[in-house]
């Protein structure tokens, strides 16, 4: 007998009662608040996120990225906001200093209330009876997932050499060879590699939006892993304030790029899995070939990065990334450095409609889509690639990050004008496409940012990226 749908909403506050309860309780232990209040409050953000998430929390992967969200959300407006005008420093309300002193409630809210409220959320939304969705295939998330994060691990563990993080993970079993801590290190990537698909294998939509639930993926390892997992199998106490977050700042960078690579290598192989498997046949077949959509969304993208890179190209000299782009070449050319700003712009426009094409349904969202590529590119570009293509090893330190913020802020600029100007192209590209039905049946099935958990993804990511740098000393 199926259940009523007031008795599944039911069910869903119930679950989302007991498991904010419990994170409650862990909550108010780890950072030393009152155990009644912490259970009192920890019951009503379940309640809340429970009643607000809805249909939206349909997979335990969509409810981890709206759970992530949820818990950034509340951290700003209670513990970085009110909580300061409660503890009557009213006049530290939204301050850097403010914030600063909270930074352990946020790990805490992220890992005591995001976690565990998404995930046990998602979850329990998989029990209600579902039409039209395409099996869960357990084989498939192991493999693929399992592929994906030994992939990642490799190229994160020669970044983490470079900081000489991998003696710390062989710590974990107080093993002190190179050897134990590769294996170790491929072990832990393995396993996160196959958690990312057990939570995201039905989420796969685009390589963009798979490559931002793997960002947000990351940037929840950065607060399990550095920050409470390995400290405490070490028998250390949890230092989770921001001065200890700090020095740990290079590995959430590195975490960020390891989340990223799971999520756009997962998107590639799993979509090589299905193409092989189920869209092969001529049933099935896209109206449009393959070919030449990726051919357009490339024409389209690096048109866009173009008209992006143009309209940033007056931040370039605040941000001073023209010397350093210059640099790449052997050069000191403030005009070199400008044409290198232009042709990159093209490059990572063209990479922006690879992995973005179709996501958008409108300007808003392809803005807020612009800002996710424009901040990951930040991380691979200023923070990464120029720093390993000077010096051969990246600068991932709070004081180079400082330094960095005026191209942060150009990033930004650069993603939201690329993206709105390639949605522009590619929606009159499909538009003249609607005439076959094929092609408007596609449109139709397509999920797009309201049917999943993209807005969750865009506080949490854009969030969490631009204050990290700015709240840790």
């Amino acid at each position: 007998m199926a259940i009523t749908e007031a008795t599944e909403r039911r069910l869903m506050l119930a679950v989302g009662l007991a498991i904010g309860a419990v994170g409650g309780a862990a909550y108010a232990l780890l950072v030393r608040r009152s155990l009644a209040e912490g259970v009192v409050t920890g019951a009503l953000y379940g309640l809340g996120l429970a009643a607000l998430g809805g249909d939206r929390l349909s997979t335990p992967g969509a409810g981890l990225v709206w759970g992530l969200g949820y818990a950034f959300l509340l951290w700003l407006a209670w513990p970085a906001g009110l909580m300061a005008i409660r503890e009557g420093h009213g006049s530290e309300l939204c301050t850097v200093d403010s914030a600063r002193a909270h930074f352990p409630d946020l790990v805490a809210y992220v890992l005591c209330f995001g976690l565990p409220l998404g995930v046990g959320l998602g979850g329990a939304s998989t029990l209600r009876p579902t039409t039209g969705v395409a099996p869960f295939s357990l084989w498939r998330a192991l493999l693929v997932g399992g592929s994906a994060g030994l992939i990642g691990g490799w190229l994160f563990g020669r970044a983490m050499e470079s900081v000489d993080f991998l003696p710390v993970v062989a710590g974990v079993i107080n093993g002190e060879s190179e050897l134990v801590s590769v294996l170790l290190h491929a072990v832990f990537a393995l396993g996160i590699g196959a958690g990312f698909g057990l939570l995201f294998q039905r989420d796969v939509r685009g390589f963009g939006s798979n490559l931002g639930w793997g960002v947000a993926y990351g940037m929840l390892w950065w607060f399990l892993g550095p920050l409470t997992i390995l400290p405490a199998w070490s028998g250390e106490a949890l230092d989770w304030s921001s001065e200890n977050g700090s020095l740990y700042f290079g590995s959430f960078v590195g975490h960020v790029i390891y989340g990223l690579v799971i999520g756009l290598t997962y998107a590639v192989i799993d979509r090589a899995w299905v193409w092989f498997f189920t869209e092969s046949d001529p049933i099935n077949r896209e109206p449009e070939g393959l070919g030449s959509r990726y051919l357009n969304a490339v024409r389209f993208g690096a048109l866009a990065g173009l008209v992006g890179g143009l309209a940033t190209v007056a931040l370039v000299p605040a941000s001073g990334l023209a010397p350093k782009l210059a640099m790449v070449l052997g050069s000191d050319s403030a005009a070199l450095g400008l044409a290198l700003h232009i042709v990159s712009s093209a490059a990572l426009g063209a990479g922006f409609g690879v992995l973005f094409q179709y996501e958008s349904p409108d300007a808003a969202a392809s803005v807020a889509w612009g800002l996710v590529y424009g901040l990951i590119a930040w991380f691979a570009g200023p923070l990464t690639l120029v720093p390993v293509i000077g010096s051969g090893h990246p600068t991932w330190s709070t004081a180079q990050a400082a330094a960095n913020l005026p191209a942060l802020v150009l990033h930004l600029a650069y993603g939201a004008v690329t993206a709105l100007t390639y949605q522009l192209l590619e929606r009159r590209h499909v538009a003249r496409l609607l005439v076959d039905p094929r092609v408007a049946a596609r449109e139709a099935r397509r999920q797009r940012p309201l049917g999943t958990p993209a807005p969750a993804l865009w506080l949490f990511a854009l969030g969490l990226g631009v204050a990290l740098p700015v709240l840790l000393p």
